[in-house]
């Protein structure tokens, strides 16, 4: 068991990911959390990186810290995705590295797995095949972060394990329409379009592809399992196992939403990876498994969503 007087950094730790994981290990005992905005250390800048890390002095690292967006997002700017990452990410690991931080948690993305790999997607599928072409900027920044703590670890026998979670969402989520991911951007337009008398909601694509869905505060419980228990291997999926169609999904959030208007589905846009499952069965083994369901989650982010709706920009009510 980790002491609970450990100092454990978290890199990202106001983001949707990094704030759940804050809120686990404050709610478990965990006393000395440190945080450190971007305003105060830029993640991209190498020096800076290093002298947080030296006067800081953390036994643990979790990096929750990353550049992030939908296919939108990855497609318009794939340089800044590719560099931005990787300087993040490299910056953190060989710091860690460096002061012999005891364990260091990487977190990835379920996109690093190839576009038409197997379904459910097992870890020794990685670098297997080519990648999905919309989000291979960011998918490959983070191979190689997992291949980066692999190295360390087979090299220096060094506790540095990797956790890629499928599509995450949850309470402290992006809503913003240009760069967030699907679920959250379907609460905002289904929610903005019952406002707008329930007109109709349009929607990326024809809806077939399949996804799953983990809510953020499952993914800070693994990564809480990870930190407190040494995991045998380097790389493990976090999921449900579960997935459904984007286009059940759009139902599923119209109906907790109370839109009632139609939903028309743009198939000129693109789909993305035609499914995307994980297999979960190495976590599962070891003793980890979600807890919330879809349908609790979304209510639970929709509440969210409205009870800090006043700092969402660019709703326009009409």
């Amino acid at each position: 068991m980790t002491n609970k007087a450990a100092k454990i950094y978290i890199a990202g730790h106001n983001g949707m990911v990094g704030s759940a994981i804050w809120r686990n290990l404050e709610a478990k005992g965990y006393s000395n959390l440190v945080g450190a905005s971007s305003k105060e250390v830029d993640l991209c800048n190498q020096q800076a990186v290093n002298d947080f890390i030296a006067t800081t002095k953390p036994e643990i690292i979790i990096d929750a810290a990353a550049k992030v967006g939908g296919i939108l997002a990855n497609n318009d700017f794939p340089y800044q995705f590719l560099m931005e990452n990787m300087q993040i990410q490299n910056n953190l690991i060989d710091a860690a590295h460096r002061t012999n931080v005891s364990k260091f948690i990487f977190l990835g993305s379920s996109c690093i797995y190839p576009k038409l790999a197997p379904q459910p997607l097992k870890e020794d599928y990685l670098l297997t095949d080519s990648l999905e072409p919309t989000n291979e900027w960011y998918a490959l920044a983070k191979i190689s972060g997992v291949k980066l703590c692999q190295a360390i670890r087979n090299q220096f026998q060094k506790d540095f394990v990797s956790l890629m979670p499928t599509n995450l969402y949850g309470t402290h989520d992006n809503f913003d329409l240009k760069s967030s991911h699907v679920l959250p951007a379907m609460i905002r337009k289904f929610h903005e379009a019952k406002h707008n008398q329930n007109a109709a909601v349009v929607l990326w694509g024809s809806g077939t592809p399949m996804r799953e869905f983990l809510f953020v505060d499952d993914m800070a419980a693994a990564v809480v399992f990870a930190l407190e228990n040494k995991l045998p291997d380097y790389l493990y999926n976090v999921g449900t196992g579960e997935d459904l169609t984007i286009k059940d999904l759009a139902t599923t959030i119209q109906k907790i939403v109370g839109h009632t208007g139609e939903i028309v589905w743009d198939d000129s846009k693109p789909d993305g990876t035609p499914r995307k499952l994980m297999d979960v069965s190495k976590m599962h083994a070891l003793g980890w498994k979600h807890q919330v369901q879809l349908e609790e989650g979304i209510q639970k982010t929709y509440n969210w969503f409205l009870e800090n709706i006043d700092n969402f920009k660019q709703i326009d009510y009409k």
